[in-house]
């Protein structure tokens, strides 16, 4: 093993405490990930205090006796630190506590809108970080920051304490979910960064007139990663840089994708207690189909084997193709198959998919909302996924469904492209084969890989083989963690190649 490292790993939320998103989960995982390789591993997040009081299965909560305050632009904010550990592991996690900006309905957002005061909220907390780990003494090797809403840390981190004791030899690396979540934000917000105005610049922390987040931790940190590998190139093009593409090329060299892993505790068939039965590759051909029934039966759908049964657990919103889904929905409802929806998102894609379910009531089936177990259902019962994404950063439902033996139906676009590999008639690719793919991006070939989909589950063997290949790699986060310590070596190595203005 690599020498022990003490990782401090930062996120705006983390499973089991807050989650909006995939991003909770990645921190959760990769957080016991590291612990099990033998690494010190602290985690720090917000203490949303609404949020955790919702959720009676946290482990207990207790306060550090830590107390300090930070100058955002004029004003004293103080915050206190309480601390707990992630369940099934030795990571120490600590909860920055700040009532005023934290305690909330929601974690970025209410009805639809963000917070006005996201960027005072996310400053104060990046800033809140460092002091935890000055007054805790925690000298890290390594601040591993995650979004926007931590991308002041590696400026902080390489600028004011750069000569301050603890600090001396820590590295950071910027880990990018999504391009499209930036920490955009008018130049006049910059006294609450505690930067000097020097740095709103193009080079810094500067973008198209805004001050920008996420371009500041890219800009500053030794070592910047995103979630696939064919995310890290996307983001480097016009079309998936979001006006960031130009700084993204000139850290081209430590720019890394590594594919998410799923936490194998939860996501897997063999031990799923929200499953009806359990089962693994060997016992699959019982207890796939007995999950599949009770799935149909949940879903008020007819109860029948013989029948291609398509789930989909998304957001309802124009990234994750539901355009394509509503634009193809005659053409592919003129065939024989089922479709269990689960999710929320656009109202106007919730009506029309509520539409079909109420049109085709042997064919379609939604619940609006958000159901943990349906969730496991659906990737336990269905045959096949839909994932017709108009872009994907790393995406975990294709995961889950191989791990599931559930065949997905992809674009072929970020982590999807990475992890789904097309059946194209082809008997020589039925070697490696895991799913069903597509380029363009239409309603046309969605279809016509649906058909395809369609045709090959008609031919049992075959389909079977595509099962076995999804089911037979190993999609947990061990693999991803190996790669993370690698970059984390990389950083630590390189720490002595920052200019004299701490940027990269």
């Amino acid at each position: 093993m690599a020498d022990r490292r003490r990782i401090v790993l930062t996120a705006s939320e983390a499973v089991p405490f807050s989650k909006t998103g995939g991003l909770a989960d990645v921190i959760g995982a990769l957080a016991k990930s590291l612990d099990q390789m033998g690494h010190d591993v602290v985690m720090i997040i917000p203490d949303y205090y609404v949020q955790r009081q919702r959720n009676r299965n946290l482990p207990k909560i207790s306060d550090t006796g830590l107390r300090f305050s930070i100058d955002m632009n004029g004003r004293q904010m103080p915050a206190s630190v309480n601390w707990t550990t992630l369940p099934g592991s030795d990571v120490r996690v600590f909860l920055i506590r700040q009532p005023e900006y934290f305690d909330r309905p929601q974690l970025y957002q209410e009805n639809g809108h963000g917070y006005v005061d996201n960027c005072a909220r996310y400053c104060f907390f990046s800033r809140a970080v460092l002091e935890v780990c000055r007054q805790m003494v925690l000298r890290p090797d390594v601040i591993h920051c995650n979004d926007w809403q931590t991308g002041l840390i590696p400026a902080l981190l390489n600028t004011q304490y750069a000569r301050v004791p603890g600090f001396e030899r820590t590295s950071s690396i910027m880990t990018i979910h999504n391009m499209a979540y930036q920490g955009r934000f008018w130049h006049f917000d910059m006294p609450l960064t505690g930067m000097d105005w020097r740095y709103f610049n193009y080079h810094h922390m500067e973008a198209w007139g805004d001050m920008n987040l996420l371009k500041t931790g890219i800009s500053f940190a030794d070592q910047v990663t995103t979630v696939s590998p064919t995310y890290a190139k996307e983001i480097c093009t016009a079309d998936g840089g979001y006006g960031l593409e130009g700084v993204l090329r000139h850290r081209r060299d430590d720019l890394i994708g590594i594919l998410n892993g799923i936490d194998d505790d939860v996501w897997n068939p063999e031990k799923d207690s929200f499953l009806p039965t359990c089962y693994s590759l060997d016992s699959i051909d019982h207890g796939k189909p007995q999950c599949k029934a009770f799935l149909q039966q949940r879903m008020g759908l007819p109860t029948r084997s013989d029948v291609p049964l398509f789930g989909m657990v998304s957001r309802m919103t124009d990234q994750k193709g539901f355009d394509l889904i509503t634009e193809a929905a005659e053409r592919l409802l003129s065939r024989d198959l089922q479709i269990a929806f689960l999710g929320t998102g656009d109202p106007y894609y919730e009506s029309q998919i509520t539409g079909l379910a109420q049109r085709f009531p042997s064919k379609v089936a939604v619940q609006i909302g958000f159901d943990e177990s349906l969730a496991h259902q659906i990737e336990g019962g269905s045959d096949a996924f839909l994932m017709p994404s108009r872009f994907e950063p790393c995406g975990l439902n294709q995961m889950y469904s191989l791990r599931y033996g559930t065949v997905p139906v992809v674009r072929n676009v970020g982590g999807l492209a990475d992890s789904v590999m097309d059946f194209d008639l082809n008997p020589h690719s039925l070697n490696t084969a895991n799913g069903f793919v597509f380029a363009d991006y239409n309603r046309d070939a969605l279809a016509g890989t649906v058909e395809r989909a369609l045709d090959t589950f008609a031919r049992p063997q075959v389909w079977k083989q595509l099962v076995r290949n999804g089911m037979s790699r190993d999609w947990s986060w061990n693999r991803s963690a190996e790669e993370y310590v690698r970059v984390y070596e990389s950083a630590i190595a390189n720490i002595d190649s920052r200019d004299e203005d701490g940027r990269r």
